[in-house]
């Protein structure tokens, strides 16, 4: 935890240097919180790779498994980051959906990742913000560039290869826990 972050149970952030194994230990989150029954929606956004190299990125949204790239070398784009042209109506055309359908049906609010590619877009945004206002639970990557922005409004959680594996459980927990003091 973030030194001077109040403990806030049903919102995380997991944050950290390119690597350290955020994606990873979401993943294990969203399929933890699964296997003890609960219902999970929002997005990820996974590396699409080409012959050992990565080429761009989906989004897939984690309710329904419906996808669309996020982001691509080949793409032609008004948005870029680095080499990744953004496709900011493909991204919206599945994320923005399933973070409604998280919103209005599911137990937690699953996102992956809050950052540069995902920002371009105002309604991804827009609802992001709205949705770290409620009190629907909430597991969020957090690119380390909106800390400032964000953190404030869960606990903020530093992945490192030491203990990305013990996080999800920790997550998880503080999750459940808040479940259970709301019902």
């Amino acid at each position: 935890m973030e030194e001077g972050s109040e403990m806030r149970s049903w919102r995380f952030f997991l944050t950290g240097v390119p690597g350290s194994g955020k994606s990873t230990a979401f993943m294990r989150c969203v399929e933890r919180f699964r296997m003890l029954g609960f219902t999970v929606g929002g997005i990820s956004t996974p590396e699409i790779r080409s012959r050992g190299r990565r080429v761009g990125f989906s989004v897939i949204d984690l309710a329904s498994g419906r996808r669309a790239l996020l982001a691509g070398v080949d793409l032609t784009s008004g948005f870029k980051v680095g080499r990744y042209g953004v496709d900011v109506s493909g991204f919206e055309s599945v994320a923005l959906p399933a973070l409604d359908y998280a919103e209005e049906s599911c137990d937690a609010v699953c996102v992956d990742e809050i950052g540069r590619m995902e920002l371009f877009s105002k309604g991804f945004k827009r609802r992001v913000e709205e949705l770290m206002s409620g009190p629907k639970p909430m597991v969020a990557v957090l690119h380390r560039d909106y800390i400032k922005v964000y953190g404030r409004f869960g606990t903020l959680l530093s992945v490192t290869p030491k203990n990305r594996d013990g996080l999800p459980e920790l997550v998880v927990s503080g999750l459940i826990g808040y479940l259970k003091r709301k019902n």
